[in-house]
């Protein structure tokens, strides 16, 4: 049988020569091996990877030896810089997508780049939404088939015809917390101590409801707020500009890895706990990590989790001082102070 991470790769049909679309998949084994064949290529081909994740964007421009055959393009934007019907196939795996509003917007974006006559792959589960997305792309290219059926996962094409529509339509992607302020950030914000001058940073900042909460009230400091989504970097841009406060910067970061030679008064993060469709801690324990790293010896450090996640033992690693300081029956809000250095704690974690 065939295995789940593999089915793209037995079942896209492409060329060397072939220009290649990438709709927020990065993360698909599929992609590295095209990337890898692509990168030695001399056949006139390359791949564009509408990729939403900079990190992994960076992994895959870096495996690529940041050669001309591959190139990265913001997911979220790429109908505005990117001519259209040049692509010969695009490729969109489900799993990758955070909601629905990502699933539909990438069928967008594939009738908008990909020339008549060529070819587009959504590879999902039923409990992705295929079959929704199937009906989708019927909608939009006319007619679509299934080519493999593998331990729940579908692979779909489907090809533009000459009566498609070029132009993005209701094209719109959310990002968590997308100007609605949910009830885990509510309790943290509820829960922070800003002072005036503090030097804070938001990891995760999403569509940045916390940094700009705090940057009203640190108004004699400042707020860096950093994302590894690109469209969550843009809406918090959007966000500061319209409040016209002037002390927030936005920036584009794997976690923190951008800011670590930074000090801050105060990290504040409500952060994610899936990645691929899959609960997750490794992303929290990881910021909780860098917090410990980026903050001042006198630092505060809050993050709002559910209830039934296990950040204390990470958090009690990093930190001496490690309490609850709010929440509900649903959602706690942890503060960590004082955090410990390597020469302090001998299982310190690296987060290099």
């Amino acid at each position: 049988m065939k295995r789940e991470q593999c089915l793209l790769c037995e079942t896209v049909q492409y060329s060397l020569e072939d220009h290649m679309l990438i709709l927020n998949s990065a993360a698909d084994p599929f992609v590295r091996q095209l990337v890898e064949r692509f990168t030695s290529s001399l056949a006139g081909g390359g791949v564009t990877l509408a990729e939403d994740n900079v990190s992994l964007a960076h992994e895959l421009l870096s495996l690529a030896n940041h050669a001309h055959t591959v190139q990265h393009v913001a997911f979220h934007d790429y109908s505005e810089r990117v001519i259209p019907a040049t692509v010969d196939v695009a490729v969109m795996n489900l799993l990758y997508q955070p909601n629905n509003s990502w699933m539909h917007y990438g069928l967008q974006v594939a009738l908008h780049a990909l020339k008549v006559g060529g070819r587009l792959y959504v590879v999902g589960a039923k409990d992705r939404g295929i079959l929704t997305i199937a009906k989708r792309i019927e909608q939009l290219f006319g007619s679509v088939e299934t080519l493999e059926i593998s331990k729940g996962q579908r692979v779909l094409l489907a090809h533009k015809s000459t009566t498609a529509s070029e132009t993005i339509e209701n094209a719109t992607i959310r990002v968590f917390a997308d100007n609605k302020l949910d009830e885990g950030t509510r309790l943290l914000l509820d829960a922070l101590e800003v002072h005036a001058t503090d030097e804070a940073l938001d990891i995760g900042c999403g569509a940045g409801l916390i940094g700009l909460h705090i940057a009203h009230l640190a108004s004699k400091g400042s707020v860096t707020m950093v994302d590894v989504s690109l469209a969550a970097v843009a809406a918090s841009r959007q966000a500061v500009a319209e409040s016209k406060l002037t002390n927030i910067l936005v920036t584009a970061s794997d976690g923190a890895q951008a800011v670590l030679t930074q000090r801050f008064d105060l990290v504040a993060t409500n952060p994610p706990f899936h990645q691929g469709g899959i609960q997750t801690t490794a992303i929290a324990e990881r910021f909780i990590r860098e917090a410990a790293q980026a903050l001042r010896p006198q630092g505060r450090f809050y993050l709002v989790a559910n209830r039934f996640l296990k950040y204390e033992p990470v958090l009690r690693a990093c930190f001496q001082d490690v309490e609850e300081v709010g929440g509900d029956t649903r959602y706690k809000v942890l503060r960590a102070t004082r955090p410990l250095t390597k020469s302090q704690h001998s299982t310190f974690p690296d987060v290099s």
